[in-house]
């Protein structure tokens, strides 16, 4: 299996940037936009598409994909392949999250929508067409997987002997208890018949082309969705220790499995990922990138701290607005006029409410930012 490296980070949009002493905000959105025009799937597919089979051999092109982004992923290549080469497949995204069609683009990969961040009944029905889509498949045929964040709720399958509403308790338990993206898709893929280099190995002998948007801290493909068609090199030990971490329970049957190891994903070396390609269109740190240019160009200096920061957004947030404080009132670590720019997935600890307080949602949450007042003392020098 090969990951190519991501194309370098495209140019701001010709759009002249607003003023950003004068309108700081108005600033900032320009930059959030060029960070998300870097992200947009029809400006880098085209790279990373493969050839579609001959004629000569027969051969078929799939294409199935999940992910919040799938929509704009699969016009991507309906505009891009070519129009006379068939294609057909089956693509899940969230709900409300399929892009208008652009006009004259024929439809050729149904789009189906199902629930984030907790999976329902579409997305169990979704999964399992795409399993039974790629059955029986010869080595002549492709098929071409386009993955982006979301994907792991959105294409659920239960392992055996675990229900939907089973499925369902764990992963809101996951989301509510502070665990990292990588903690909650170890568990995921464990529990899944489709996750965790699952899928690949129900493609084979096919040969399978992955496109993957990146939202995780690292951009490794085995955690962007739960992988469905890369190696996991996370093992039923690991998924155990984490939901004993958290409290988490699973039903008896699904814990017997877990700790005899039968419930095993594919590793790496496995022979179902022979020739198995691998492409990052798109990641956080070639968005940060696309940020800090357009800023540049605009005559603001730009600093990038990471793109892999993680912990509890409470604290995270007030890293950041301590960070922009200084900055603004002391100049240090840098000197203004500057933008700060950072990227990651941070966690939040959901709480139960005391008893006897307000009702509402049983969580408690701090979100801290800085104020504008601050971001204004960072962008006049």
């Amino acid at each position: 299996m090969t990951v190519p490296t991501p194309a370098p980070a495209s140019s701001p949009s010709a759009r002249a940037a607003p003023d950003a002493r004068e309108n700081p905000r108005a600033f900032l959105e320009y930059l959030y936009h060029a960070a998300v025009r870097r992200a947009l799937p029809l400006e880098n597919t085209a790279a990373f598409l493969p050839q579609p089979p001959t004629p000569e051999s027969g051969g078929r092109t799939i294409v199935i994909g999940a992910g919040k982004a799938g929509g704009s992923m699969a016009q991507a290549v309906e505009a891009l392949w070519p129009a006379d080469a068939p294609l057909e497949g089956l693509v899940v995204t969230r709900y409300h999250h399929i892009p208008p069609r652009p006009e004259g683009l024929p439809s050729r990969i149904e789009l189906v929508e199902a629930a984030h961040p907790v999976p329902d009944a579409a997305g169990l029905d979704a999964a399992r067409r795409i399993l039974a889509m790629v059955q029986g498949l010869t080595k002549n045929d492709l098929v071409l997987c386009l993955i982006s964040g979301g994907g792991s709720a959105l294409l659920t399958l239960p392992a055996e002997g675990l229900s939907l509403e089973d499925k369902q308790r764990i992963n809101k338990q996951l989301l509510n208890s502070g665990a990292n993206i990588s903690e909650m898709n170890c568990v995921r893929k464990h529990l899944s018949r489709i996750k965790g280099g699952r899928l690949a190995a129900a493609c084979a002998p096919a040969r399978v082309v992955t496109l993957t948007i990146s939202d995780v801290p690292g951009d490794d493909p085995s955690i962007i969705a739960s992988g469905p068609t890369v190696p996991d090199a996370t093992t039923c030990a690991e998924a155990l220790a984490i939901l004993k971490r958290y409290g988490i329970e699973v039903p008896a049957p699904l814990l017997a499995q877990l700790e005899a190891g039968s419930l095993e994903t594919p590793k790496p070396g496995d022979p179902v990922f022979g020739g198995h390609e691998v492409h990052l269109i798109a990641t956080p740190q070639q968005s940060l990138e696309a940020a800090a240019a357009a800023a540049r160009e605009a005559g603001i200096e730009a600093h990038i701290l990471s793109d892999e920061i993680e912990g509890e957004s409470r604290e995270v947030g007030k890293v950041h607005a301590a960070l922009a404080r200084a900055v603004a009132l002391r100049g240090q670590p840098f000197s203004k006029p500057c933008v700060i720019l950072s990227g990651g997935e941070t966690t939040v600890t959901v709480r139960p409410r005391p008893a006897g307080s307000a009702k509402g949602r049983g969580r408690t949450v701090t979100v801290v930012s800085p104020p504008l007042k601050i971001t204004q003392g960072l962008l006049k020098g």
